[in-house]
C-alpha cells in the first residue's frame, strides 16, 4: 500500500495561534492538504516532520491524526504508520445519502424561522464563493460551501446536526475538490445555493428536495 511519505506543503515553520488548540490547527492543516491532494491517497503522513514544522511534540500531531481517522481521511496501521485513505465509492455514496436526508430536514426547519439576518449572512457567503470561483480557488470555494451549510444547520439549534453533516461529508470532500475544476461546475454549485437560499427566504419548500439532491449530485458525482 505504501507510497513515499507525503511532502509537507511549504516547509517553513508554522506559527501556532494561541486562541485554539494545537491539535485542532494541525488537524485543519493536514485535512486541507488531503483535500487539495497535496497529500495523495496511499501516501504516508510524516508525523515527525509535521511536529518539527509546527514546533511541537508528536502528541498533538497524533491527536489530529486520530480525529482524521475517525472521519475517514487517514488509515492508521499499527507498526507501519498513518496513510492517507484511498477513495471509497461505497463511503461516498453512503455519505451523500445521509447528508441529503439531514440537509432536507435542516432547510425545512430553517425555512420556518428564517429572518433577514440569516439571509444577509448567507448572501455574503455566496458573494465570497463567487469571488473564489472567479479565482479558481477550489479549496476556498469548498470551505465557503461548508460555511454556507453550517450557517443553515446552525440555525436549527441542534448542535449534533452540524457535527453529523460535517462527519459524513468527509468522504465527499476530495471528490468535490477535484470536480470543481470542471467547466461550469462552480456556477452550477452557486446556482443551487441561490435556489436553496431563495426557498428559505420565501418559505417555499416545494422544490427543496430537487435543489438539495441536485447540489449533492454535482458535488459528489
Amino acid at each position: 500500500m505504501a507510497k513515499s511519505a507525503a511532502s509537507i506543503p511549504s516547509s517553513k515553520k508554522r506559527r501556532i495561534a494561541g486562541n485554539r488548540s494545537v491539535s485542532a490547527q494541525i488537524f485543519e492543516f493536514i485535512r486541507d492538504a488531503i483535500v487539495s491532494m497535496e497529500f495523495q491517497p496511499g501516501q504516508m503522513i510524516p508525523e515527525t516532520a509535521l511536529a518539527e514544522q509546527f514546533g511541537v511534540s508528536r502528541t498533538p500531531v497524533r491527536e489530529a491524526l486520530i480525529k482524521l481517522a475517525n472521519i475517514g481521511f487517514v488509515d492508521v496501521l499499527p507498526q507501519r504508520g498513518t496513510y492517507v485513505s484511498k477513495f471509497s465509492m461505497e463511503n461516498i455514496l453512503e455519505a451523500r445519502f445521509i447528508r441529503e436526508a439531514l440537509e432536507l430536514a435542516v432547510i425545512a426547519h430553517v425555512a420556518e424561522h428564517a429572518d433577514d439576518e440569516l439571509v444577509a449572512e448567507c448572501e455574503a457567503i455566496l458573494e465570497e464563493q463567487r469571488i473564489a470561483a472567479e479565482n479558481d480557488n477550489a479549496l476556498a470555494f469548498q470551505k465557503l460551501d461548508d460555511n454556507f451549510h453550517q450557517t443553515l444547520s446552525g440555525r436549527t439549534g441542534y448542535h449534533r446536526v452540524t457535527q453529523l453533516i460535517e462527519s459524513e461529508k468527509a468522504h465527499m470532500d476530495r471528490v468535490r475538490n477535484l470536480s470543481l475544476h470542471m467547466s461550469g461546475q462552480y456556477h452550477r454549485v452557486l446556482d443551487q445555493h441561490r435556489d436553496i437560499l431563495n426557498a428559505v427566504k420565501n418559505h417555499d419548500l416545494s422544490n427543496v428536495n430537487y435543489f438539495v439532491r441536485s447540489a449533492s449530485i454535482i458535488l459528489a458525482g
